[in-house]
Parts: C-alpha cells; sequence; structure tokens
C-alpha cells in the first residue's frame, strides 16, 4: 500500500485502545506501520538494487522485531529531547515493553497490507523466499484511506463541538470511531477477497485457445467487480477484464508466444 494509508492504520490501531496502557504509543504506532518501507533507501544507489531490495528483509517476520525496537529507539531520543527540554508531560505512564509490542504490531500490519495488493512480500524470507499475494486491494484503496482518515478526523471534529458546549475533555478520544472503522476495513477486505476468488474462477472458467496454464485477477481502486485479468495458455498470453456482477469476460487481442 502506498505510505499516508499505513501511518494511517497505524494511528487507527493505536486509537483503538491500544494508546491508554503506555505513553507515546500513538507515534510508536504510526511511524513503525511505515517503518518497513525504508528498504527504498537501497534505491539511492541505482534501479537494480532498488528491484533487489524492495520489500525485503524488513518486510519479514525477522525483519519486524528490528523495526520495532528501531521505532522504539527513536520514540526514546523523542522522550530524552523532550525531558531535556522540560516538555516531556505524559498523559500515561512510560511501559516501554507495551510500547515495543503495539510497534510490533503495527509493523506486521505493514507486511499484511503489502500483502493484500498483488506485488506481495516474502514474509518468511529468507528461509522461504516465495512471494505472497492476497491481489485483492489496489495498491491505493479510496475506501480504506477515507475510513482511517474518518477514525482520525471525527473524533476531533466532535471534540471541538464538545468544548464548544463545555463538555469535559476525553484524554484517549475517538476508541469507537477507530473499531469502526477498522472492522469495516476487514470486512471490506473479506468482500474483495471473496470477489477475487470469483474472478479468477471466471477465467479459469471462460473459454481460451489452448490449455489454461495460469490466471491472475488483479484488482482496480473503489469497485470490488471489476478486475484486471491475465491468462497464461499454451499457446499464448491473454489480457481481460473480468466483471463479477455477471460473470462476464471481455478479452483483448491475443498476443501469441
Amino acid at each position: 500500500m502506498e505510505p499516508v494509508t499505513h501511518f494511517l492504520t497505524g494511528a487507527c490501531l493505536a486509537r483503538s485502545g491500544l494508546n491508554r496502557k503506555s505513553a507515546y504509543v500513538t507515534l510508536a504506532m504510526t511511524l513503525a506501520a511505515e517503518a518497513p518501507d525504508l528498504d527504498v533507501l537501497w534505491s539511492m544507489t541505482g534501479p537494480t538494487a532498488a528491484l533487489e531490495f524492495h520489500r525485503g528483509w524488513t518486510h519479514t517476520l525477522l525483519g519486524a522485531p528490528v523495526m520495532a525496537t528501531a521505532t522504539c529507539g527513536v520514540v526514546w531520543l523523542w522522550h530524552k529531547w523532550r525531558s531535556r527540554k522540560g516538555t516531556a508531560k505524559i498523559a500515561a505512564p512510560l511501559r516501554w515493553g507495551w510500547l515495543w509490542s503495539c510497534a510490533l504490531l503495527a509493523s506486521l500490519s505493514h507486511i499484511f497490507l503489502d500483502y493484500t495488493n498483488n506485488y506481495g512480500v516474502r514474509p518468511f524470507a529468507p528461509f522461504n523466499p516465495r512471494w505472497y499475494e492476497g491481489s485483492f486491494v489496489f495498491i491505493f484503496e479510496p475506501l480504506i484511506f477515507v475510513a482511517l482518515l474518518a477514525a482520525l478526523v471525527m473524533p476531533w471534529l466532535f471534540g471541538l463541538a464538545d468544548r464548544e458546549i463545555g463538555v469535559k475533555n476525553n484524554l484517549f478520544p475517538g476508541r469507537n470511531w477507530a473499531i469502526a472503522m477498522l472492522a469495516f476495513i476487514v470486512l471490506l477486505w473479506g468482500y474483495r477477497a471473496v470477489e477475487h476468488h470469483r474472478a479468477a474462477e471466471d477465467l479459469m472458467q471462460h473459454e481460451w485457445p489452448g490449455e489454461v496454464l495460469r490466471v491472475s485477477a488483479n484488482p482496480y481502486p473503489i469497485t470490488p467487480w471489476k478486475w484486471h485479468g491475465v491468462v497464461e495458455t499454451s499457446t499464448a498470453y491473454i489480457a481481460a477484464t473480468v466483471d463479477t456482477r455477471t460473470d462476464t469476460v471481455t478479452s483483448d487481442a491475443v498476443s501469441d508466444t
């Protein structure tokens, strides 16, 4: 997924109630949710390195604890700097074990979000170099983006209204909004995964020249019913568009192998 969605996911996870047990949880989870994309730094050495290291060890189950530890190090430096300036007033106790666990969860969320699109991840590397991809969510999904943004913005807007009428401030606002939006995203994932499976079945069952070897159904943003299909047969590679509402497959011109 694109970076802003990762940042928003970390913040929303923290707002779901995890930020009540330790200070800096929202900061740590927001940073950790995007930390695996630090592998873009390798792209500075050239396009070959960018392809080699993109979604590499920072996107693995072994790399996630490293990302969590690095994030906690950044938070520790931030806390030390604030303490020296005398501005480190925090609303909850600082529990580093809990903070690290939340950062680990956020880092793992990054791996899962990247799994949902068609680029995929290698979570079990270096022991298993295989790529895994869900291919049911586009790299930027507006519905997910809006849901995450609403989970963070709406409590703030309601907070403004509460302050106008003199309601006491909530130190940890937005928990219900965060839980509701995260639940919506999970349901959306489930629905899109079902439609993805249906699109793949439509591609398999369609009549193609030659024996069908492999098919892939790739998502479009917003709509869960339209899919870009690629079919490999014994004689050709074929691009197609699938509409799962009507189970129709519209193929482009056939390219012979």
